[in-house]
């Protein structure tokens, strides 16, 4: 619905919980202020994708450090390592909720995010003095404990400022980071692993710790001052920008997002996203689809199956990852455009399906390269998930918050099953890949479900408001639905006329 369109109510339903500069801004005025806010605003935001770097560099580094020695120096056996793998996802999975529980309630999120980040960066640099499995098993749970207040946040903190019809290509920049990081941890990587041999009388793979570490924790210092906050009371903004910000949220969604109803708790939210079936049935989707993507942290590994050493391995690494990010940028900014989801998620994971079955079929080293790129590419379909989750929970932020970390935490075990799958080294790691290519199966089919569903509740909404607009009508209020009513027919709390996208 355009901005135009929204009816005089809706703005004064705002004036009861802001302190805007005027309720009558003129239209002119509306569209500059806008459009300051939104170049403040993605310029902040922009922060995001450098500290989504630093999250999976100091995630995934352990593979680039297997490449020099780690896994031989440790003792470790292949389970010992997919363990010491699996393991963070485990400390990420328990402290998801909590964490954006947490999130929803404080204030300045800026300072939460920025702290957290502090923390993970001295777990990682503590990764570089461990001797053996055990204090390695522990280094990964407690950085996978501390990592996973990211994430779901930094999604919580975008959706609390970009309409529905901004978030995906939003999305798609912070996820960049992920993309990013992917092939910029392998340019470091040989950078560390073929300079750092022995300095100081330390093996080249604890370098790569401590220096990645340690840039983390520099970063996660500035995040505090330059993350925005929210709408409301986030500094560095006008008063004029804020109000616009939240102005913009209300039209979106029909109330304004800066707080859940009177009378709602910090369980509201919790018992809301676990009595909605939606949120089960993205949970199983992404998980699949988590485990398809398993291949994010073996994919030196696969590179190295093209029979080269080790650094020319870590920079062929990187292309893939380059390509997978334009595919995904473009992919989000044509979802947005379109307001699809569905087939902006089943196409990428069509591309890495071909990938997969040329993995499977051909030994060719020219070949399997081309099928690395569209692998990496499926990438582009699971950011825009990822924005399907934030639309498909619009009310209220309570429950939001809750849907996206029960989501993301559940799909983490996607992360844990693949850390096993790519034991079957035989012939290029093909049964591996019938694994992945079945996971992408299911991913899809329950894609196609969850749109099925959606489209059900928008004919759902249709009915009732053509229900409530007849009632009203024949009560004397001209056709004009009342918020009463719009309540009764949008259980997530959103105005007259929204629609789920699918």
């Amino acid at each position: 619905m355009d901005p135009s369109e929204k009816t005089e109510a809706q703005q004064h339903e705002l004036k009861g919980s802001i302190n805007g500069p005027g309720f009558t801004m003129d239209p002119e005025r509306r569209v500059q202020v806008e459009k300051t806010l939104k170049r403040k605003l993605d310029a902040r935001c922009s922060y995001f994708i450098l500290l989504y770097i630093m999250n999976y560099l100091d995630r995934n580094n352990i593979a680039a450090a297997r490449l020099k020695g780690l896994q031989d120096d440790l003792n470790l056996s292949y389970n010992q390592y997919a363990t010491c793998l699996s393991i963070l996802y485990v400390g990420y999975i328990l402290m998801q909720v909590p964490s954006n529980m947490a999130i929803n309630l404080v204030s300045r999120p800026s300072l939460y995010i920025g702290c957290s980040m502090l923390l993970w960066g001295l777990i990682s640099t503590l990764s570089g003095l461990v001797t053996g499995f055990g204090g390695m098993v522990v280094i990964r749970f407690f950085l996978g404990f501390v990592e996973a207040a990211f994430l779901p946040g930094a999604l919580l903190i975008l959706s609390k400022w970009y309409t529905r019809r901004e978030l995906t290509t939003r999305n798609a920049l912070l996820f960049c980071g992920n993309l990013i990081s992917n092939a910029f941890s392998a340019l470091v990587g040989a950078g560390v692993l073929s300079n750092m041999q022995g300095v100081l009388g330390h093996a080249a793979w604890r370098w790569l710790f401590y220096i990645e570490g340690a840039a983390t924790m520099l970063f996660a210092v500035l995040a505090a001052f330059i993350l925005p906050d929210l709408p409301h009371n986030t500094r560095g903004f006008t008063e004029e920008e804020r109000y616009v910000a939240q102005l913009r949220m209300t039209e979106d969604v029909g109330v304004a997002d800066t707080d859940d109803e009177p009378g709602q708790t910090v369980w509201t939210g919790l018992i809301l996203a676990g009595k909605d079936p939606k949120v089960y049935l993205m949970m199983f989707t992404l998980t699949a689809y988590v485990v398809g993507l398993s291949f994010n942290a073996f994919f030196p590994t696969l590179t190295g199956t093209l029979g080269f050493g080790y650094v020319p391995t870590l920079l062929m690494s990187a292309p893939p990852w380059v390509f997978a990010c334009l595919v995904s940028l473009v992919n989000a900014w044509h979802s947005d455009r379109t307001q699809d989801k569905f087939w902006h998620i089943v196409g990428p994971i069509g591309l890495g399906l071909v990938g997969f079955i040329i993995s499977m079929s051909t030994l060719n080293v020219a070949a399997r390269y081309v099928a690395l790129f569209l692998q990496a590419s499926s990438y582009a379909g699971f950011i825009v998930f990822y924005s399907w989750i934030s639309s498909s929970f619009p009310r209220p932020p309570a429950k939001r918050a809750v849907a996206i970390a029960m989501i993301n935490a559940f799909s983490q075990l996607g992360n844990v099953a693949g850390s096993y799958v790519w034991d079957l080294e035989e012939n290029g790691f093909r049964k591996s890949y019938g694994i992945v290519t079945a996971m992408f199966g299911v991913a899809v089919a329950g894609c196609l479900v969850f749109r099925m569903v959606l489209m059900r509740l928008n004919r759902k909404l249709e009915e009732e408001e053509g229900e409530f607009v007849v009632e009203s009508a024949v009560a004397g209020h001209g056709g004009d639905v009342k918020k009463a009513d719009t309540e009764k027919a949008h259980p997530d709390g959103s105005y007259k006329g929204f629609r789920y996208l699918v």
